[in-house]
């Protein structure tokens, strides 16, 4: 049936999984792992042969953990139908579509946020709260018809995607869906509808009006969005930071060009993905990598492990913004459900990060700040900061100038 090993328990997954991971993957990059209940894909070659094979291995399955909370999308079906799902939300998300689209307003919230973190008296933020996650929100709000410029709905979007994404991973994990994320779907969707009664415009209205989908099929789409667009760049943000900002490697953000800021930002999606694993379920008996997997089996790719395979990333616990094939990390997946919102999720990410640095050139974590966890979702929990006040010099006409 595959490798005998000692497989990882789920709390072992869920804090630091990696040389778990590469142990795994050192025997066999397929591996049966009781704790998850199926199979667990480590290796990169084999990732990428269930991503790009959904005749073999679907998420069309009445156990999919998302489809459970918010019902059938395009994150929950393959063939046709998914095609049917994903395609009147693919023109906006194309990357010229995005910058166009997206690029003042995203500019105008991150510089906004940031001064805001920048005028705090104490020199202290907790940037989880303060910048990552009512980014990632405004956007989706905006991208969805809701007022993005009123804080209340952006806070009560954040509300409803965290229960959502209690639910899903609780789901994941073997339990039931929560009330609470049942709840809070219901409140998107009704408030959502409510957009889409009052004829306004937005991406899910375009949806809705190119007539393949429903307003039940377009809504469960935009939850999918919400879920990913949220949970995607809060994460990614996060652990960019924690990257970019700790002891790793010595890269000097304040030395770096724009193109720098991708490049690291590209290696914490190799290092950290804010996804770490997606699921599947086998359709057939098949053999991967030389593990034999039945018909229905659940199949877990690891994109985690797959992004620290040394047959292609040398030396792969190492944060090297400069590796030159690190555009091949799969954090965003492959296949027919590659992650839709990739790059406006890397156009915010990167936005917000260069603010950042910009602002507060001294910007440091604070001691204590945890690093990524989680089984499914990885990101720290809270990503505290400090800065220096700016220094003082006297010129010649004896007044005192600020500098960083």
């Amino acid at each position: 049936m595959g490798a005998t090993l000692r497989a990882p328990t789920l709390e072992e997954l869920a804090g630091d999984p990696h040389p778990h991971l590469a142990r795994l993957r050192a025997v066999a990059p397929v591996a049966f792992v009781p704790a998850l209940g199926g199979y667990l894909v480590t290796g990169r070659a084999a990732a990428l042969d269930v991503l790009r094979d959904p005749a073999a291995f679907t998420v069309d399955d009445p156990r999919f953990s998302t489809g459970r909370v918010v019902g059938p999308s395009m994150l929950s079906l393959d063939g046709a139908e998914h095609q049917r799902h994903r395609t009147p939300f693919v023109a906006p998300f194309r990357p010229r579509q995005v910058g166009a689209r997206f690029g003042t307003f995203v500019a105008a919230q991150a510089d906004r946020r940031v001064e805001a973190v920048a005028a705090t008296p104490s020199r202290t933020a907790e940037l989880r709260t303060s910048l990552a996650g009512p980014l990632a929100a405004a956007v989706v709000a905006d991208s969805l018809g809701l007022d993005a410029d009123d804080e209340a709905i952006v806070q009560q979007l954040l509300g409803w995607y965290r229960e959502i994404v209690t639910s899903v991973s609780g789901a994941a994990a073997g339990r039931a869906v929560t009330a609470p994320g049942t709840e809070s779907m219901a409140a998107l969707a009704s408030a959502l509808r409510a957009h889409l009664d009052a004829g306004a415009e937005s991406l899910l209205a375009d949806a809705v009006n190119a007539g393949s989908l429903d307003r039940a099929e377009a809504v469960s789409n935009a939850a999918v969005i919400m879920f990913g667009g949220i949970e995607t760049t809060e994460a990614m943000i996060l652990n960019a930071l924690w990257f970019v900002l700790g002891d790793h490697g010595g890269w000097t953000p304040a030395t770096h060009d724009p193109a720098g800021v991708g490049q690291a930002v590209e290696e914490s999606l190799r290092l950290e993905p804010a996804a770490a694993v997606v699921d599947r379920y086998a359709t057939r008996d098949v053999t991967l990598a030389g593990t034999e997997i039945p018909t229905g089996a659940l199949v877990v790719v690891s994109l985690a492990g797959a992004n620290r395979d040394p047959a292609e990333f040398p030396d792969p616990d190492r944060f090297d913004p400069s590796r030159p094939n690190v555009r091949r990390q799969l954090a965003f997946a492959s296949g027919p459900h590659v992650c839709l919102g990739m790059d406006l999720a890397r156009l915010e990410t990167c936005v917000a990060v260069a603010a950042l640095l910009r602002r507060l050139p001294a910007l440091r974590m604070a001691n204590g700040s945890p690093p990524p966890t989680g089984l499914v979702f990885r990101k720290p929990e809270r990503l505290d900061v400090t800065w220096d006040a700016p220094r003082k010099r006297r010129v010649a006409a004896g007044l005192e100038l600020a500098v960083a």
